[in-house]
């Protein structure tokens, strides 16, 4: 994609008034632009930014930085009335490789080239003309396929094409103000080699860690020592990138990025950027610091470690929506990713995008379905529901087995939804499939019934002979009230009303948490629940 400017849409008066004061974050950030830029930028259309490492593929943190970035950069055109923005994707693939990465074939092929540019790397792939330009094109790839409005930039088409060689003369301007804002940041052994300019060498092709002395800023000669070797040589053109922070700081005033959000692993880069930046003659873009994710057991996630969840691994067990909508909830606490969360994360999607036609404006836009519909185009399916809930879907699914197939899942349906055909209900079909597989990774092999003690055998004799005076044809409603009488009965011995749901769960589902089982029971089939029961009692 090349043309990332938004349109300039007609926003009824009534939401332009509600989003001035709604407390949603992606409105709270955008109200730091707006204080910028309140009727947006003179002269260019502001400037929102992402940044990706191409050492490796896009996953879920790059997903839900693009996806994070978009909802504020278009909270920011709706206060505005439609003030023109741009996203920019950005690659940093002028970066010296600095391993090997696991998941990569030849990986000699790499390791032969371990310091240079990953632009300047073989792709081990053999598709394309180098590593970066391998995971650049995946990027593109991810970003596309959900349909993200961006304009792609690498630092290598920028350093190699001159287009940052202006901004690179700043840095030698400022060189000794950017160190004396560095140097204290590091240990005193980094010191002794630190740079803000990271030549590549002429002889061996590596982003060279050496101390630099500036030549002439004007004409971009540095010299520095090369393989024992006293050299000078121009770092214009794509003979040097920048060290880290000094490289964000330069880009946000070349490029004249407005807002950028980062990890809060990046909360120290931030403040030395924006110092660094001011120095440039810039200013440090406004942003979000966002807290990471954390693994089941509330421990951080680590590549190394193996302990994460990748987008396809979600995409597998639930919907794009789902994951979206997990992703835009309280963005500043930290929030565990695992397979468990995912049914929860499907049905609450599916909960709040049935809520929005009835609500009021600004509850509107405090709901998260209506900030994702809107995230890549018009929105379109407010209101819409799905007649048959993820969990009772699993609850159904764990009950066939894990040899259940599609077909057999829409033939239980017909008991529950009108016109149980899987085109009708596209969304729901495509939520079959992922349930089918949830059930036979994670379900299947944990269920195990357990036999009923004397009081729950008792109750559950009562409800069979309850349920064979009922028609197939009874309501989820007429079911649960037939459920909850029998709980409520003194002669059982149940202290609560959980309690008998549990033993519900545990000697017909073979699981300790359930579905509303009136739900269930209008969903399996009166018969094929009382067959349930014979089985728990024999």
């Amino acid at each position: 994609m090349t043309d990332a400017v938004s349109p300039s849409p007609e926003l009824p008066a009534d939401l332009l008034a509600a989003a001035q004061v709604s407390k949603a974050w992606p409105f709270e950030e955008a109200r730091k632009l707006l204080k910028r830029y309140p009727q947006g930028k003179v002269g260019a259309p502001v400037l929102f930014e992402t940044g990706y490492g191409p050492s490796g593929l896009p996953h879920i943190g790059t997903f839900q930085e693009v996806l994070r970035t978009t909802l504020v950069r278009r909270a920011y055109e709706v206060l505005t009335g439609g003030a023109p923005t741009r996203l920019v994707a950005f690659s940093d693939d002028m970066d010296g490789l600095r391993k090997v990465p696991d998941n990569v074939p030849n990986p000699g092929l790499l390791a032969a080239h371990l310091g240079h540019p990953l632009s300047r790397i073989p792709d081990p792939f053999g598709r394309y003309e180098s590593f970066a330009h391998h995971n650049n094109a995946m990027l593109r790839e991810f970003l596309d396929r959900f349909g993200f409005d961006y304009e792609f930039v690498s630092a290598s088409d920028r350093y190699n094409s001159g287009a940052f060689d202006q901004a690179l003369r700043g840095v030698l301007r400022q060189y000794q103000a950017i160190m004396d804002i560095m140097l204290p940041t590091l240990r005193e052994e980094r010191r002794q080699t630190y740079s803000p300019v990271l030549p590549i060498s002429a002889k061996t092709g590596q982003v060279l860690q050496v101390p630099v002395t500036v030549v002439d800023a004007e004409a971009g000669i540095v010299r520095f020592h090369d393989c024992g070797e006293e050299v000078e040589q121009s770092i214009l053109g794509g003979r040097a990138k920048l060290q880290w922070k000094v490289d964000w700081a330069m880009r946000w005033v070349a490029l004249g990025v407005d807002y950028e959000m980062c990890g809060k692993d990046l909360t120290d880069s931030v403040t030395q950027s924006g110092k660094i930046a001011r120095v440039l003659g810039g200013q440090r873009p406004e942003g979000l610091i966002y807290e990471l994710f954390l693994d089941e057991k509330g421990e951080k996630i680590s590549k190394s470690k193996g302990n994460g969840l990748t987008i396809e691994q979600w995409l597998t067990y639930g919907s794009e929506e789902s994951l979206g909508f997990y992703l835009f909830r309280e963005p500043k606490s930290a929030k565990q990713l695992h397979v468990g969360i995912i049914p929860r994360a499907v049905d609450e999607y599916w909960q709040f995008r049935e809520k929005i036609p009835a609500q009021p404006v600004e509850q509107q836009l405090g709901n998260p379905v209506w900030h994702l519909l809107r995230a890549n185009g018009a929105p379109e399916g407010e209101g819409d529901a799905l007649p048959v809930t993820y969990g009772l879907l699993l609850n159904l699914v764990g009950v066939l087995g894990a040899g259940a197939t599609r077909q057999q899942v829409w033939s239980y349906l017909g008991n529950y939804v009108a016109d149980a055909d899987p085109a009708a209900h596209p969304a729901l079909d495509a939520l079959v499939g992922k349930a089918l597989a949830y059930n036979r990774d994670f379900i299947a092999p944990t269920l195990q019934r357990r036999k009923p003690d004397a009081g729950e055998a008792a109750a559950l004799a009562a409800l069979d002979e309850e349920l064979a005076a009922m028609d197939e044809g009874a309501t989820a409603e007429e079911l649960q009230n037939l459920v909850y009488e029998i709980g409520k009965d003194p002669h059982f011995g149940f202290e609560q009303l959980r309690d008998w749901f549990k033993a519900l769960y545990e000697t017909l589902l073979g699981s300790s948490q359930g579905p509303r089982m009136g739900s269930f029971i209008a969903l399996y089939g009166v018969t094929n629940t009382r067959k349930l029961i014979a089985e728990a009692l024999g």
